[in-house]
């Protein structure tokens, strides 16, 4: 009876998320702060160009913190290993459950850890490779080859894969692309405008979806 009081509750918290966003802190080694300039530029692109209001300051929350259920939007980045607790993958599967959004951007490395830790979150469920024709790729700016290549490391194909929940996509996994990249400052990756231009504006999608779906 108290863990079916506990999730009415936090369920009921996710009805009023609030113009914030947040990077998820988690364990295992990797480096969860990676592209600190990243979320800033994102978020100042965003309410130039599609009309949020997001506060420009991006938050900071624990995989197994009650506060997941105050943002819309959380972002996960790194390049190593990933770890979540039983409790954290729980916390995790609730707040996703809830109405909440979690994008992971493999920022080139964490790719095996992560596949492991989402079968925990998930376990009933297989990752989906999402096709050009859906909404996340269409939703503000169109991408009709889906997921831009923003990186290059290993020649692979840029893809992006997702977990649903009744119809909507929850937990985007984007992987051989490195949006988050493309979001920083121009001066740390050298990245041309064009590159970035298309990395903002995927970023822009993902979050319009998150915000309105």
């Amino acid at each position: 009876m108290k863990i079916i009081i506990t999730y009415f509750i936090l369920s009921l918290s996710a009805l009023s998320f609030s113009q914030e966003i947040a990077v998820l802190k988690y364990n295992g080694g990797g480096d969860w702060y990676a592209n600190t300039t990243a979320l800033p530029n994102l978020i100042a692109f965003c309410n130039t160009n599609i009309n949020t209001t997001i506060k420009s300051k991006p938050q900071t929350v624990d995989a197994g913190s009650i506060e997941l259920f105050q943002y819309p939007f959380i972002h996960m980045t790194g390049h190593g290993n990933v770890h979540f607790s039983t409790e954290e993958a729980e916390n995790l599967r609730n707040y996703l459950n809830s109405g909440g959004f979690l994008h992971i951007d493999d920022n080139y490395g964490m790719d095996i850890y992560v596949r492991k830790e989402l079968k925990k979150i998930f376990p009933n469920q297989e990752l989906t490779e999402l096709p050009a024709k859906h909404k996340i790729f269409n939703i503000a700016f169109k991408f009709p080859k889906g997921l831009p290549k923003i990186h290059e490391h290993d020649g692979k194909r840029p893809q992006g894969f997702g977990y649903f929940h009744n119809g909507r996509l929850i937990c985007l996994y984007t992987t051989e692309s490195d949006l988050g990249d493309g979001w920083e400052n121009q001066e740390i990756h050298n990245d041309s405008p064009e590159i970035r231009l298309k990395a903002l504006q995927m970023g822009a999608n993902i979050i319009k979806y998150a915000f309105e779906n």
